[in-house]
């Protein structure tokens, strides 16, 4: 009777077993089973291709990020080294006119000569720079700006409107929109 009690349960547990699992013989044929595993393979390897797909194209963009950091890396390093060449290859003229002026100026005793030369060397530099962007900043007839000018010395007087430059005592330079030395000035205040 033990016997037959152990074979009911064995029987009782392979139905269990067989209503539980969709995939069993008598929920789902084989054939469905082998074309679900089929499909499931197929998308597996769909999804990845896809995924190796989009790492290569990661990989591709880091090492081109990377190219693009290191050629940017190697641009500044030579715009620090030589963005000067410009300026400096315009700068050698009047290298080479201050060269000649002190040679021409050897022998003159004529003051007037010497002082030509000057006007002429200074002239020279002074277009070579502003061709680079050098402006220099007006103070005549104009009004105090703390942007573009420094008050050196302020002259109580009416005969000015306050705020106003009555002297430039050293010039002023900018390059572009940007200060590389501010005008001094004497400012006029109100009695």
């Amino acid at each position: 009777m033990e016997n037959n009690d152990n074979t009911l349960n064995q029987e009782t547990e392979e139905q269990e077993t067989k209503s539980n699992n969709p995939f069993s013989e008598d929920c789902v044929p084989q054939e469905e089973v082998e074309e679900i595993t089929q499909e499931c393979d197929s998308n597996i390897e769909k999804l990845q291709a896809e995924l190796d797909k989009l790492n290569n194209q990661y990989l591709r963009l880091a090492a081109d990020f990377d190219n693009y950091r290191k050629r940017q890396m190697q641009e500044r390093e030579a715009l620090l080294k030589y963005g000067a060449e410009d300026t400096l290859k315009k700068l050698i003229e009047t290298l080479d006119t201050i060269d000649r002026a002190v040679a021409s100026t050897e022998k003159l005793e004529d003051v007037k000569a010497v002082k030509d030369s000057y006007n002429i060397v200074f002239k020279q530099l002074f277009d070579a720079l502003n061709k680079i962007g050098l402006e220099v900043i007006e103070t005549k007839d104009a009004t105090f700006d703390p942007n573009l000018h420094e008050a050196v010395m302020q002259t109580p007087t009416s005969e000015y409107p306050e705020h106003a430059i009555i002297a430039e005592l050293q010039k002023g330079y900018k390059l572009g929109d940007r200060v590389l030395r501010p005008a001094l000035v004497n400012v006029a205040v109100s009695e």
